[in-house]
């Protein structure tokens, strides 16, 4: 089994690195396809570092910051939003959770036989 975890984690990082490559090399092979670097063109994620040394990271070219999340998650806990599938999936963990930890209780009972 461990033979087998190995191999198939060597095989997963093997495949992830040629995924990386590969799309290194079709960057490349579009850059000379059109025989110049346009510096409109951003890639997907930049990270910098600013003066003060704080760093900044954007997506897509859109800037992304740690007060955005927090005002949009404020936003999402003002609206109070309601999931009825989060709130079924929650209980029903909880449920299993529950009767799971019953059940093996029960069954150290039995062996232990107290």
């Amino acid at each position: 089994m461990k033979v087998f975890m190995l191999k198939a984690a060597f095989l997963a990082a093997i495949m992830f690195i040629s995924v990386l490559f590969g799309m290194q090399q079709a960057n490349e092979g579009i850059q000379r396809m059109k025989g110049y670097s346009d510096d409109g063109f951003k890639s997907a994620l930049t990270i910098s570092e600013s003066e003060d040394g704080e760093l900044q990271a954007s997506v897509l070219g859109n800037d992304v910051s740690s007060h955005d999340l927090q005002q949009k998650k404020e936003k999402l806990e003002e609206m109070k939003a309601f999931n009825f599938f989060s709130s079924l999936g929650k209980s029903i963990s909880e449920g299993l959770s529950e009767l799971t930890e019953k059940s093996i209780k029960f069954i150290t009972e039995l062996i232990t036989g107290k």
